[in-house]
């Protein structure tokens, strides 16, 4: 049986249940991904129509990452709130450390960089993906609950057992889809900023950001090291120039070397930088 007061809420009308859940900050960080959802197909359709110059098109686009930079503020507002209410949170450069470790930091100081930059169509994809899993789960959690309760010991609706079992069989192979979005979006800028579309700053910014994924996400390193399993075998085949040989071995060593010059607990001298917790 139910405890009285969760009876008495389930009895509400569902216009109060829905105007309850509605005045909360998370049912504002839910909106933000939903609408971060509808941009994104807004403005692929877009692309697919050959008509992302349009109006209507850059609204999507820049709403898609100011919804993106809400929902990262709320989940970071949240976190941090309290402990420095309380004073409880480390001063200088501890501080510092701990902020710009966290994974929902980086994510919103990313949104804003892409939000007013030029237009890139990928950047929206990690985003999206991760915004598909927090409306899921939202809507199984918190929305469909208030609009059919059920009494304790009651088997939920079969859609909210349905996006359960989504949201367990394809988070990991989304994570992987995401790093490799992300890897992939570092080229694109990297090509683009070669032929003078885009800008070096966003490079320097995205490539800090990308940094930061290495050595916080498994995710991120696995799917470098299937790029480089990839192409160390693409370059032990005799038809394969030596240039291109030469040049794939002289990138991992550049790469390899900047991985290591930029390890933040080495150059603070052994000062550990833990990974953030799971993005809300």
């Amino acid at each position: 049986m139910a405890t009285p007061s969760t009876t008495a809420v389930d009895q509400q009308p569902l216009t109060v249940r829905l105007t309850a859940l509605a005045q909360t900050l998370q049912f504002a960080w839910f909106v933000g991904h939903l609408t971060l959802l509808a941009t994104t197909a807004r403005y692929s359709l877009a692309i697919v129509k050959f008509s992302a110059g349009s109006t209507g098109a850059s609204i999507a686009y820049r709403l898609a990452f100011m919804s993106a930079a809400a929902t990262y503020g709320i989940v970071v507002y949240k976190a941090y709130r309290a402990r420095l209410r309380n004073g409880n949170f480390p001063k200088g450069q501890q501080a510092a450390i701990k902020i710009l470790g966290d994974e929902n930091v980086q994510y919103l100081l990313m949104a804003l960089v892409w939000l007013y930059s030029k237009p890139v169509y990928f950047a929206m994809f990690p985003f999206a993906v991760y915004s598909t899993f927090h409306f899921l789960t939202y809507l199984r959690a918190n929305l469909i609950p208030t609009i059919t309760p059920v009494a304790a010991g009651q088997s939920p609706p079969a859609v909210s057992d349905t996006i359960s079992k989504f949201v367990k069989n394809n988070y990991d192979a989304s994570m992987h889809l995401v790093a490799n979005l992300e890897l992939f979006l570092w080229a694109r800028v990297f090509l683009y900023c070669l032929v003078f579309k885009n800008s070096w700053v966003l490079l320097a910014l995205y490539t800090i950001f990308l940094r930061a994924r290495v050595a916080q996400s498994p995710f991120v390193r696995d799917a470098l090291k299937g790029i480089e399993l990839k192409g160390d075998a693409l370059v032990v085949d005799a038809r394969v120039p030596d240039g291109v040989r030469t040049g794939w071995g002289v990138g991992k060593t550049v790469c390899k070397r900047f991985g290591e010059m930029s390890d933040l607990s080495k150059m603070l001298g052994g000062v550990p930088t833990s990974p953030a917790a799971k993005k809300e």
